[in-house]
Formats: structure tokens, C-alpha cells, sequence
């Protein structure tokens, strides 16, 4: 049965308060008086304390900005300068955590298959190659991409490592999610540019994959997914010479809220479960409201939502490293035997996936 043994999690040295990030975007935009209060009232709502940055900006004054021009005439950086920036900054945060994954666990010569999420910079040779080449993996190493599927990409990355593992007993895969969201800061004021910059940030993920059972590891049950069509135009995510362009529609919420509860009752269903069997909830905190709608629609308790909660305050929505982050706050508690974890994200189109984890202390027992 494939395993995930660890997770391991880096984010970039520039930490900024969401305080200082609502100041620097009322400078930025010269938003008047009254779309101040209103652009204050939404980041005091949002669940959020810190973010992580690759960008040194948002808390410096204008004189010492690098990425926005302190003159307002001038551009912000076209999508060269962004992929620069990607290019720079990607692999040093991706063998950070890595590191911090494998660590007493493996050593990296023994990896044999490499999977590279990323919907926020893309490049050939791209990310995958750059890490091989990094550090010194085997030339014939089996590596595979996931891009542009946005914050649900993870557990998408999940699915193929536990194909891997089912049909290659010694597999030791590595699924990297690696997220440079705030490179793609915008300068025009919009709905859809001011969620961006209320909830999305820097950071890295890296899980470890394998068949090998121990008191830590949790074993990957199964998936499920549901591709929600009617909003498939309210999460979007386009490639424009100005960086990626985000639209996030303020019904997201209400579209997850009526779906959610079927959602759940298919996904355990397929494992013959019910609400009850579910010990830990891995919620992708995608925005303060979707965790509160979750909660109330599937009849949850605060701690339930705790790790998603505490995981958006101290970091923001880091697209799809962020679930990883919650499920390793999960996996650093004493789980109880048998306690099953259920995990859900969300993104483009509008997709939902869901997977089903077990603790695999039971197997031990067994063995």
C-alpha cells in the first residue's frame, strides 16, 4: 500500500504582515477613502495574520520597492521579468524542502521518481530537471509535471504517486509543490486582483511516497473527484503578457457550499464510510469563508477545522503546497489507531478532489 512517510515544507525568508500587505496595496492602487475602509474590511476578515514572499516589497517603503516602480507611470514586470524571478527563486525553496522531508528517511540517491507541481511559473527545461540536475539524481529518473491545475494540484500529485507506488514495489517517489503566487501581483485595481492579493502567497511542499509501513506514515486509501462545470468560469487562471491573470469569483464559496456535502457522502461511499469514520479533516483552506461554509455544511467542530484554520492564518493560501501544509500539522499530532484522514481542495474549473488517508498503525499490528 502506498504511504506517505513525510512531508517536508519551506517558505521564502520575507515574511510580511497582512497588515503591512493591506498598506502597501492601498499605496500601490491610491485607493480613495472609501475604497480603503472597504479593501480594510476584507483583509480584516480574512483569517490571515502573515504571508510569505519571494517579493521584499510589501513591507519596505516605496523608495526601496524592486519588483513595483515607486513611479506609478511606469509598468509593473511583464511576464519575462516574472519568469526571471520563478526561474531565481524555484529551486532554492524546492531543495529546502526537501530536504526537510527526507531527512531520516531516505537518502536522496535512492529516489526514483520525481513529480513537479507547480501552476505559477513554467519553463523547459522546467522545474524537474532543475532539482535532478540539483541534486545529482540518476539521469534515467522517471519525472512527470503537473501544471496549471491550481491549489487542488497536490492531491492530483497523490494519485499518480500511489499508481507509482502500486505497480513499483521499491518506488521512493518525491512529489514537489512549489508556488511563487505573489509574482503575478497586478497593477490594474479589480475585484478579481484584490482577492489575489488578500489571500495568495510563497511556498513549498514536498511529500514522500513509498510502500514502506511505520507508526508516522498514513496510507493512501483513495480518491475522489468532482468537476463542478458551472464554474468553470469563476476560477480561472490565463497567461497574459502582464504575468498569469487570476479570476476568482466571490460565488466560489456558495458553489462549494451546495456541493460539498455530496461530495463527501460519494467519497466515503466509495469506501463503504460514513461522516462519523472520519477522525481528521485536511481542508485546503482555500479562503477564511470556504473553511467556515465546510464546517457548517458537513456539521464540523472548530477542532476540525483548527489545522486548516491555523495553517491560513501563519501562511495564506499558497495554491497547491498549502493542503500539504495541513496534512503535515495533522501528521505531527498523535493520531489513534485506525483514525482515517479526509482531505478535499479545490480549483479551476470548478474541481473539487478529495482523498481518504489511514493510519498505519494498524498494519504494523498485522504484519
Amino acid at each position: 500500500m502506498a504511504e506517505i512517510k513525510s512531508i517536508g515544507v519551506a517558505v521564502p525568508k520575507y515574511c510580511h504582515s497582512q497588515q503591512d500587505i493591506l498598506a502597501f496595496m492601498q499605496e500601490i492602487y491610491h485607493l480613495d477613502s472609501i475604497e480603503k475602509r472597504k479593501l480594510s474590511f476584507l483583509y480584516s476578515q480574512s483569517g490571515i495574520a502573515q504571508r510569505h514572499s519571494v517579493i521584499p516589497d510589501f513591507g519596505l517603503p516605496s523608495n526601496q520597492w524592486t519588483f513595483v516602480p515607486s513611479n506609478s507611470s511606469k509598468d509593473f514586470p511583464d511576464i519575462d521579468q516574472r519568469m526571471a524571478i520563478y526561474q531565481k527563486q524555484a529551486i532554492p525553496l524546492s531543495l529546502e524542502a526537501i530536504e526537510n522531508c527526507i531527512k531520516d528517511q531516505c537518502d536522496i540517491s535512492e529516489i526514483t521518481h520525481l513529480i513537479t507541481v507547480s501552476c505559477t511559473g513554467m519553463s523547459a527545461p522546467g522545474l524537474d530537471l532543475e532539482i535532478l540536475e540539483a541534486l545529482k539524481l540518476s539521469p534515467s529518473l522517471f519525472r512527470t509535471s503537473i501544471n496549471f491545475m491550481g491549489c487542488y494540484a497536490a492531491i492530483h500529485g497523490l494519485k499518480i504517486a500511489k499508481l507509482i507506488c502500486d505497480s513499483s514495489p521499491d518506488a521512493q517517489v518525491l512529489l514537489v509543490c512549489l508556488e511563487l503566487c505573489t509574482i503575478h501581483l497586478q497593477k490594474e485595481y479589480s475585484l478579481d486582483n484584490a482577492a489575489s492579493s488578500l489571500l495568495f502567497a510563497d511556498g513549498c511542499a514536498v511529500a514522500l511516497i513509498n510502500n514502506q509501513t511505520n507508526q508516522k506514515s498514513l496510507t493512501i486509501k483513495g480518491f475522489h473527484a468532482h468537476v463542478a462545470s458551472k464554474g468553470k468560469s469563476d476560477m480561472a487562471w490565463d497567461i497574459s503578457k502582464k504575468g498569469f491573470l487570476m479570476k476568482l469569483s466571490s460565488y466560489v464559496p456558495q458553489m462549494i457550499e451546495s456541493d460539498i456535502k455530496t461530495l463527501l457522502e460519494e467519497a466515503l461511499k466509495k469506501n463503504k464510510l460514513d461522516n462519523q469514520a472520519v477522525s481528521h479533516w485536511c481542508i485546503h483552506p482555500g479562503g477564511k469563508k470556504i473553511v467556515d461554509l465546510i464546517e457548517k455544511e458537513l456539521g464540523l467542530s472548530q477542532s476540525n477545522t483548527e489545522d486548516a484554520r491555523t495553517i491560513l492564518r501563519q501562511y495564506g493560501n499558497m495554491s497547491a503546497p498549502t493542503i500539504l501544509f495541513v496534512l503535515k500539522s495533522i501528521m505531527e499530532k498523535d493520531l489513534k489507531e485506525n483514525a482515517l484522514v479526509f482531505g478535499v481542495a479545490f480549483g479551476p474549473g470548478l474541481t473539487m478532489e478529495t482523498f481518504l488517508l489511514k493510519n498505519s498503525i494498524t498494519h504494523l499490528e498485522h504484519a
